[in-house]
């Protein structure tokens, strides 16, 4: 079976080369280095300018967990309203309740308001005390799929538990496997597991000139010698994915 290669985009120059070295379907996001935000309108609009592929849209209103405030959901529902006057093609999202468990009142509501688009429960699936209830109670709210590393820091130690996922949700939900899928670990990855779709960042580092003149202060990138760096979707990387999916996978 063919397997689809999903990767995270935080400009509309990496919907390009995503699309141009292999990739099939973005996840459009800012602030990765924070685990991943809500894009603004400006890069949502650029986005799909960019790019034919289909597009996840980012819904996630802070760092640091799941457990929203009310005013912080209210922000995540006025930026998934602002969503779908978009041609996105779905919309990513992880919502708890204190105790981890999966916040049902407000997964349904996002699914409903969604109208028909897909709905993608991200890595906050992660940290579920349970996560073969939560995956049943996601069936049950009408959720497309779940993006998941099976609990561990990288999918490919999680595979265990990915592969039981697999079985137990017997296609009536998608699973996606995330975080530290590489080219060299992808394959095994796929074998393990029995997945149909990875999900990888394949980024890398560019410098911003601009920072050259003081190389120790820092803005939120990464600290390079001549600089400071910021995080792009690296072209090598998507078509050494798309490699050794289609050589292996």
């Amino acid at each position: 079976m063919p397997i689809l290669l999903e990767i995270i985009a935080t400009t509309a120059g990496d919907c390009a080369v995503i699309e141009r070295h292999g990739g099939e379907r973005i996840e459009l996001c800012s602030a990765l280095a924070l685990g991943g935000l809500t894009p603004s309108a400006g890069l949502v609009a650029a986005a799909r300018a960019a790019t034919s592929l289909p597009i996840m849209m980012m819904l996630r209103p802070r760092e640091g967990g799941f457990c929203y405030t009310d005013a912080e959901f209210a922000t995540l529902l006025y930026d998934l309203e602002f969503g779908m006057t978009q041609p996105m093609d779905g919309f990513v999202f992880g919502c708890l309740c204190e105790d981890g468990t999966v916040d049902q009142v407000r997964t349904r509501h996002i699914v409903e308001q969604a109208r028909g688009r897909q709905t993608v429960f991200h890595r906050a699936f992660d940290v579920t005390p349970d996560p073969l209830a939560a995956l049943e109670t996601l069936i049950d709210l009408g959720v497309t799929r779940v993006l998941t590393s099976g609990q561990r820091p990288t999918a490919i130690e999680g595979a265990d538990l990915l592969r039981a996922l697999v079985e137990q949700a017997a296609g009536r939900i998608e699973i996606l496997p995330g975080a530290g899928v590489r080219p060299e670990n992808v394959a095994a990855l796929i074998r393990r597991t029995g997945v149909t779709q990875v999900h990888a960042s394949a980024g890398g580092v560019r410098l911003d000139p601009s920072t050259g003149a003081q190389p120790g202060l820092g803005f939120g990138g990464q600290a390079m010698a001549e600089g400071e760096g910021y995080r792009v979707a690296e072209a090598g990387i998507v078509a050494a994915l798309r490699r050794e999916i289609g050589e292996r996978g």
